[in-house]
């Protein structure tokens, strides 16, 4: 959901474009920066209505292969090459670019999903492996056996400490 309906934004656009108001007053009304206000404009002369209508599009890695080569190609910033493709957030394609020169093409053609995945895949999986009750037995004895090893030296420590203790004259406490 977008803090600010499209109804609140055609209206700062329509202020600056009908009204002859500055795009930072427009901005101080709504309370938005004045660089988005700019960047809702050029994507309203640019698109019309669409361009300021959030659609959460999802594209394609060959999509993403070409805005960036177009991009390099015509010595574009990354804001004006996504007012030319409609491109929401001048921070995705600036994520595109910068994975093209990490891994080249390639990694904008792998599929990689970010963000939560969907509830499905969300459910705990059943962290408790089944072991057969052979095994289960075989941990339980070990258990036990160290546990009686753990108090046997215990005890071999208490004896010892007593003798030194004993030897040096010192009465036990």
């Amino acid at each position: 959901m977008s803090k600010y309906s499209i109804e609140e934004k055609l209206e700062a656009i329509l202020r600056v474009k009908n009204d002859s108001m500055s795009i930072g007053q427009s901005a101080k009304i709504l309370g938005v920066k004045h660089e988005n206000l700019s960047r809702w404009i050029q994507l309203y002369d640019k698109h019309g209505i669409k361009g300021i209508i959030n659609s959460g599009a999802s594209y394609d890695g060959n999509f993403k292969v070409m805005v960036v080569e177009y991009m390099h190609a015509n010595h574009l910033s990354c804001r004006n090459t996504a007012t030319k493709f409609c491109i929401k957030g001048t921070s995705t394609v600036n994520k595109w670019e910068r994975i093209y020169y990490e891994e080249g093409p390639g990694g904008l053609l792998k599929s990689k999903h970010s963000g939560r995945p969907p509830k499905n895949l969300m459910k705990k999986k059943d962290s408790k492996k089944k072991i057969s009750k052979q095994t289960e037995e075989d941990l339980i004895a070990e258990v036990q056996r160290l546990r009686m090893e753990n108090e046997y030296l215990k005890k071999l420590q208490a004896l010892v400490q007593e003798r030194i203790d004993r030897e040096n004259g010192k009465k036990p406490e």
